[in-house]
């Protein structure tokens, strides 16, 4: 079950920056549904608000917000959040679980099967941080919208 925490739209807060968030309490079909939440915000952006966005900057958002949201489902136990923000040209993806580990990148192994999310994450990301919360962990990956 997801809940969209800014109501039926994109929130357009005092800054000028478009974001929206999702939660999830548990359910098959998690990653693919945020996926599409993840390519409907930056449709919206762009055919709603103006907002410059490429295909190449959709698909590594769905690819990011999959890899990352496969890793809080698998390796934490109780619900997931998403955010998605648009800033300076970037979009913000920000998944936070419950899980306070903070995950590492393994080295390169073209031997090891599975375990490459962080890999790629960083490899398309601007930049890419983990933080722990109180409760858990954030991790938040920008992305350029070109």
């Amino acid at each position: 079950m997801t809940t969209k925490a800014d109501a039926d739209d994109c929130a357009v807060p005092e800054d000028g920056l478009m974001q929206v968030g999702y939660a999830w309490n548990e359910g098959d079909g998690l990653v693919a549904e945020a996926r599409d939440h993840a390519a409907a915000f930056l449709e919206k952006a762009r055919a709603v608000w103006g907002v410059p966005v490429s295909t190449r900057a959709t698909e590594l958002t769905k690819l990011v917000v999959s890899e990352l949201v496969t890793n809080a489902r698998r390796h934490a136990p109780g619900p997931v959040l998403l955010q998605l923000r648009i800033d300076a040209g970037t979009v913000v993806v920000a998944v936070w679980d419950s899980e306070p580990t903070v995950p590492a990148a393994h080295a390169a192994d073209p031997d090891r099967v599975g375990q490459h999310g962080l890999e790629i994450v960083e490899a398309v990301a601007l930049d890419l941080r983990v933080r722990r919360e109180p409760v858990g962990k954030r991790i938040t990956a920008r992305i350029d919208l070109d």
